[in-house]
């Protein structure tokens, strides 16, 4: 009876980069790319429009609604844009963390604490099985992540626009 890879691999289950990979997809922040559709769109729009409530105040301090709505609005809506791409750098950040460990042909890991790191070199079946999962589920995420802040970059600099023609 032939072992699998996996079941000789001394690293801790919860550090191996396929079940870090597992976690991810299912935790509540960090599964919004995997969302079908636009439900990550949606998301990052709820988030946008809730951080109106601090902005806006703060827009409407610096611009008063009746001498300057244009500015109130792009400053507000800019503004909002912030937490939006907090939230994106996180995500981004985890996705790009695990995909990296997928791909490495090595695991670092920790058998009891931050003081002794060890290294184990991954088995060929088990690499091509995560740098699969790299090339079908990570990166496109990471595609899609990239996307999105290049939509919202450019949003902030058409505003930007907009507000020097104001």
């Amino acid at each position: 009876m032939t072992r699998s890879p996996r079941s000789v691999c001394p690293v801790p289950e919860e550090q191996q980069p396929l079940n870090e990979f597992s976690e991810l997809k299912e935790a509540w922040l960090l599964s919004w790319p995997t969302l079908p559709g636009r439900g990550l769109v949606i998301k990052l729009l709820w988030i946008w429009a809730w951080s109106w409530l601090v902005v806006g105040p703060v827009a409407a301090a610096s611009f008063p609604l009746k001498k300057d709505l244009a500015h109130f609005l792009l400053g507000a809506g800019g503004g909002a844009v912030l937490p939006v791409l907090l939230v994106l750098a996180r995500i981004y950040s985890a996705w790009s963390y695990v995909g990296r460990r997928l791909f490495s042909e090595k695991i670092i890991y920790e058998e009891s604490g931050w003081y002794d790191g060890q290294v184990w070199e991954k088995a060929p079946e088990m690499l091509a099985q995560d740098r699969l999962v790299v090339s079908y589920e990570v990166k496109p995420t990471l595609d899609r992540l990239r996307r999105l802040v290049l939509i919202l970059a450019g949003t902030l600099l058409a505003g930007a626009a907009v507000w020097g023609l104001v």
